[in-house]
């Protein structure tokens, strides 16, 4: 898969990570743009890819209904969380169930507190149902493909 666009914004087009391993347990993600993080297997304080998942739920509609609301009026405070139940199957493998995302944002009194209070719920449900390109993902689901290739 290629594409000319560079990755990231909200335009259309091919994304990339790559991960590189640092220890047993401990690895390094790097994007196209320069930004890296480090991931680990939950024995060390780093987000765990399973935390990533939801970090990238709660992220990518944050995006979309900040976008929406701030247009109207800067928010008081904004906080969001995202959780689920791991869970394993024989029929379905470990996985994520119940996934919720819940948004808590305040914004001020006034004309512009009270547009942006009347967008909010919308601007969930716009993200949920069509914009967060994360959450749609998952919600319709598409087959992963993984390839082994010496190095």
């Amino acid at each position: 898969m290629t594409s000319d666009e560079t990755t990231g914004g909200t335009g259309p087009g091919h994304r990339s990570v790559e991960l590189t391993r640092l220890a047993l347990g401990s690895y390094e993600l790097r994007n196209a743009r320069g930004g890296t993080i480090t991931i680990g297997d939950g024995s060390t304080d780093d987000f765990t890819p399973v935390e990533l998942l939801l970090a990238a739920l709660a992220g990518c509609s944050s995006v979309d209904v900040d976008h929406i609301t701030s247009r109207r009026a800067e928010p008081d405070s904004f906080v969001v969380v995202a959780e689920g139940t791991k869970a394993s199957t024989p029929e379905d493998g470990n996985h994520m169930t119940d996934l919720e995302v819940t948004f808590r944002i305040g914004f001020p009194e006034g004309e512009g507190g009270d547009a942006a209070r009347a967008a909010f719920p919308r601007s969930v449900a716009q993200s949920r149902d069509r914009l967060c390109t994360v959450s749609r993902t998952v919600q319709i689901g598409t087959p992963v493909e993984m390839t082994a290739e010496d190095a």
